[in-house]
């Protein structure tokens, strides 16, 4: 193997979701309870865009979080496998991330505020999870594996830094890269700039006028996603809503990539990009052919929309 190769695995490592599958469960638990922090303090913005986390050189932030005439943010280290919590007064906490239970997590997290004159009343309650345990009593979901959580953070550091590239291109509104943790998924969300339809709602444990906010606009959005259910290995996603007439028929790129009738999007497993000779490149041919097929199926004013993406 190549010192070429060797970097390429290196920075899109494996990641089957059967080898993590726990791991992974836990952990989406885990940054519902931090993005729950984030929801409880920070100012409303449309389509819940003040509620995500994002992608750091070691893990995930809230970001900054006003409280009071303080600010501090919550950081997941996937690198030294720590949550720390971070104050602009000086002071911080910090504890080690290992197998715990989500009610375990969630009590040390809120025990962590409230030393640090933080305290509030988090939701008990996890969105977009079916059936869902209170997370305050979640003693069921308790797996941390660290190596595949470092994994999990690689891989969505270089689709952010991608996603950051193709989003580049665009002159119109355009969400920032963010992780939403109700998914979880990463994403990035362009807009055409014209009213859609009133979406039907009816996602598990998320009320309906969050979801209505979310797409009251026309939008391409592509993101990336662990994977589960239809789909039981990571992928990379891209749709259309309100989805245009002949979407789901338009030829994309890679061959690998494929409409699911499932989840009414488009699908490129994670492994077609990771194997591939160039991964960057497959992945911007996926997500600028799948934005293609929905401004042009949606008729999007791209003259205006558009500009040359930074490399």
């Amino acid at each position: 193997m190549n010192a070429g190769s060797t970097s390429k695995a290196a920075a899109w490592p494996a990641l089957p979701l059967d080898a993590w599958a726990d791991t992974c469960a836990t952990l989406h638990r885990w940054t519902q309870v931090i993005g729950k922090v984030r929801l409880a303090l920070s100012p409303a913005i449309n389509h819940c865009w003040h509620v995500t986390l994002y992608v750091t050189a070691r893990g995930l932030t809230t970001s900054p979080i006003p409280h009071g005439e303080r600010v501090f943010e919550i950081d997941f280290d996937f690198v030294d496998h720590r949550l720390s919590i971070r104050l602009s007064d000086g002071r911080n906490a910090s504890f080690a991330l290992r197998p715990m239970s989500v009610a375990s997590f969630y009590a040390r997290v809120s025990q962590e505020l409230a030393h640090l004159d933080l305290a509030l009343t988090l939701s008990r309650y996890p969105c977009e999870i079916p059936d869902a345990i209170p997370l305050d009593e979640d003693e069921t979901h308790c797996a941390y594996d660290a190596a595949y959580a470092h994994r999990y953070w690689q891989v969505l550091a270089q689709a952010d830094r991608v996603f950051k590239q193709f989003r580049s291109g665009f002159l119109g509104k355009c969400s920032p890269v963010h992780y939403f943790w109700g998914a979880p998924d990463l994403a990035v969300t362009r807009f055409s700039g014209r009213v859609a339809p009133v979406h039907p709602g009816g996602i598990p444990n998320l009320p309906d006028r969050v979801v209505r906010d979310a797409y009251s606009h026309e939008v391409s959005s592509c993101g990336f996603w662990p994977g589960g259910g239809a789909a039981p290995y990571p992928a990379f996603y891209a749709y259309a809503y309100p989805e245009p007439a002949g979407f789901s028929s338009a030829p994309v790129d890679p061959q690998a990539a494929f409409y699911s009738n499932d989840f009414k999007e488009f699908i490129l497993p994670y492994d077609a990009v990771r194997e591939a000779a160039s991964p960057d490149d497959t992945l911007l041919a996926f997500l600028q052919t799948t934005y293609e097929a929905a401004a042009n199926l949606g008729q999007w004013d791209r003259v205006q929309l558009e500009r040359a993406a930074t490399p």
